[in-house]
């Protein structure tokens, strides 16, 4: 059976980095952007894992350009603007595609474990994936799903056993 931690993801500093260091963790999987209507998002996303994080829950954050581009900027510039503007201190990656025929294993997985209202196609920025311990897909949130409403199913996933 494929879980989380069978995939690799790129750093934004270009290295490898597999994903089966979150083994055993609660990780919410987010596809990001730094100009979109939903990018406050990352303040709550970051406030959910510093409350979280202690007992084992991860964000990962996978900006995408495939919206509007709103992520056209360099690893360098991703990095900036969501330490600067957001203090985000969870794992943020090298820009994937989500959608298509290049996107990124990790996300045709998810996209294949939960659905969503436009069959398995993400349909914006700010789509999030909670994965369980045991490395499986719990539940998909929409975009305009905030993390704040997130929290309960992230605090029932980091009680269960698995």
């Amino acid at each position: 059976m494929t879980s989380l931690t069978d995939f690799t993801a790129t750093a934004l500093d270009g290295t490898d980095h597999p994903l089966d260091q979150y083994a055993g963790q609660v990780v919410l999987v987010v596809n990001t952007a730094s100009r979109c209507g939903f990018t406050p998002q990352y303040e709550g996303l970051e406030e959910l894992y510093q409350r979280h994080r202690e007992e084992g829950f991860v964000v990962l954050g996978f900006p995408c350009n495939q919206f509007a581009r709103q992520e056209p900027g360099s690893a360098e510039e991703i990095q900036e603007f969501c330490s600067v503007n957001y203090g985000v201190s969870f794992p943020v990656f090298a820009r994937v595609d989500v959608n298509g025929a290049g996107a990124h294993p990790l996300w045709q997985w998810l996209k294949q474990q939960r659905r969503g209202v436009l069959g398995g196609a993400i349909p914006w920025n700010f789509t999030k994936f909670l994965v369980g311990r045991d490395g499986q897909v719990i539940d998909r949130f929409a975009p305009t799903t905030t993390p704040a409403r997130i929290e309960g199913a992230v605090e029932r996933a980091l009680t269960r056993a698995g």
